[in-house]
């Protein structure tokens, strides 16, 4: 097994290693090529599971303006 981190350049589009893009601009660290070439997918999901968690519900209708 190796420590090898992948990481997703949203700027180039394409999966690079830790010597890649600048952090701003990569989503990871992925153990997996394969996980990283999926990084906008798994943001999608894990927007998705927040949207729909009420414990992160900002639709809060008691709060004072």
């Amino acid at each position: 097994m190796t420590d090898e981190k992948f990481y997703y350049c949203i700027k180039h589009h394409a999966v690079e290693g830790a010597d890649g893009c600048r952090a701003i601009d990569r989503l990871g660290p992925y153990d997996t090529r394969e996980e990283a070439e999926r990084a906008l997918e798994i943001a999608q999901e894990r927007n998705e599971r927040w949207d729909d968690d009420p414990a992160w519900n900002d639709n809060d209708d008691d709060r004072s303006a």
